[in-house]
């Protein structure tokens, strides 16, 4: 099993967040300065479940722009 952990995505869910909230929120909090976009995430998974990948494990994989790694 492995975790995927995402951070601040364009998705249907953060949709209604007004442009002006989400820019701010980002230049504030992720090193990359914006929100991702649902294929970076997929990009990610896609990663994981590669025959290359067979004897990855119990991994947490974070989606976030280096936000984790910023505020931690």
């Amino acid at each position: 099993v492995n975790c995927v952990c995402p951070g601040p995505i364009h998705t249907g869910m953060t949709q209604p967040i007004p442009i002006e909230m989400k820019e701010k929120f980002a230049r504030r909090r992720v090193p990359l300065r914006r929100y991702g976009d649902p294929e970076e995430v997929a990009h990610g998974i896609l990663s994981l479940v590669l025959p290359a990948a067979s004897y990855i494990n119990a991994a947490v994989l974070t989606v976030d722009g280096g936000m984790t790694a910023q505020n931690t």
